[in-house]
């Protein structure tokens, strides 16, 4: 039989107590269902060690060929010590012109660093998870526009086309069909602006999750939706992996891909001929059923809300203090460490405000939204989760 017991240690016991009685190597290395050389090796370690010699030996080299001596890794400690700013690849280029040897990889010298404890662990900044707020049906034209992206097609000359669209909810009026050859923050800002000029400003603006209209950072926030917070539009997310939660401009992704894009044209500029063609016909001729067969057009008008060109400031004079963000998205608060809040917000003013119910208890704030608050004493930075956008007049929740 094979080795089977409550150990094969207890197993190699009784293989050599047999041995001991005089019963035959070939016999039991049958029984026992092992090699003979199995065998021949056990009876050989009892000889030369006895009982100590039967359990697993370590498998682990002896030489490992590649491990750093222990006495270069006292040089490069001892080099990390006199330079205790430097990293690890500036330790090991100089160390090699000063020994005039190939050493280490720069990664096996941090790793190096690390298990004597000098170089100290990197703290990441915490992630913020994706999430939605509260969604409602518009009462009027320019309470709730749309923005997204449709997925990106191959047009004809082998490049892609992700195709930027704006709808407002309640007239299902396209107000933007961009052909974008990438997914930009930039792009997508400036054409949001073009919009805005033309059409005004919507109450709420709404988008999944996706960049560049939410990111993982502090409030989801991107440099796209910190310029619609600087014109007070608020923002609404839809939930991730929940595209119906943007039912209408869905469904007008679906009409513009039949009709557009099968077959794509051979070019970005054709392709944008395209759109232009779909977007006059679907918002002056097409009927649409629940707008009582009239046309979008009919329905929709521009907001009252004009774009303020240049961006004015913001307004914060119910705050104690406004200061600047970083270039790379640190705040300084007074008497205190830098906060790192986002780099969305990189050159933007915040707002700071004492909790009335917290003595030195700081209140962050950036336009109409409060970001969180940093505790008396701490240098931590607490975000406050996106909040659902104020109730439209005469809205459904």
């Amino acid at each position: 039989m094979p080795w089977k017991a409550s150990t094969p240690v207890d197993l190699r016991k009784e293989f050599i107590m047999r041995l001991g009685r005089g019963e035959r190597v070939t016999d039991l290395c049958r029984e026992y269902g092992i090699a003979r050389k199995t065998g021949e090796k056990f009876k050989r370690r009892f000889r030369d060690e006895g009982l100590a010699g039967l359990p697993d030996r370590s498998r682990a080299p002896h030489i490992i060929p590649h491990k750093t001596p222990p006495e270069l890794i006292e040089v490069i400690l001892a080099h990390r010590r006199l330079h205790p700013t430097w990293g690890p690849r500036k330790l090991k280029e100089t160390l090699q012109t000063a020994l005039g040897r190939v050493l280490p990889a720069a990664s096996t010298m941090g790793d190096i660093l690390a298990s004597a404890g000098l170089i100290a662990p990197h703290l990441r900044r915490p992630r913020h998870v994706a999430s939605a707020t509260e969604l409602r049906a518009a009462a009027a034209p320019n309470d709730v526009w749309c923005i997204d992206y449709k997925g990106q097609f191959r047009l004809g000359d082998g490049s892609y086309c992700y195709p930027l669209t704006i709808t407002d909810q309640f007239s299902r009026y396209i107000l933007c069909c961009e052909g974008m050859g990438a997914i930009a923050d930039d792009a997508a800002r400036e054409q949001c602006l073009e919009v805005f000029a033309t059409h005004g400003l919507p109450a709420v603006m709404r988008s999944d999750n996706g960049a560049p209209f939410a990111s993982t950072g502090l409030a989801g926030l991107t440099k796209l939706s910190v310029l619609w917070l600087r014109l007070g539009i608020q923002l609404e997310r839809t939930r991730p992996a929940h595209p119906q939660d943007n039912g209408r401009h869905e469904r007008m992704h679906r009409t513009l891909k039949q009709e557009t894009t099968r077959p794509a044209r051979a070019n970005l500029l054709q392709q944008q001929e395209r759109f232009d063609a779909f977007v006059e016909e679907f918002n002056q001729h097409r009927p649409h059923e629940a707008l009582g067969m009239q046309p979008p057009a009919a329905v929709y008008v521009s907001s009252s809300i004009k774009c303020p060109a240049p961006l004015p400031a913001l307004d914060y004079s119910t705050c104690d203090d406004v200061r600047r963000v970083s270039a790379k998205g640190m705040l300084t608060l007074p008497g205190r460490k830098q906060l790192y809040l986002s780099t969305a917000l990189a050159g933007e003013y915040v707002g700071l405000r004492e909790d009335n119910d917290i003595d030195d208890r700081w209140l962050v704030t950036f336009a109409n939204l409060t970001l969180g608050h940093v505790e008396p004493g701490s240098d931590h930075f607490t975000a406050f989760p996106l909040p659902t956008p104020t109730r439209l007049a005469g809205g459904e929740a």
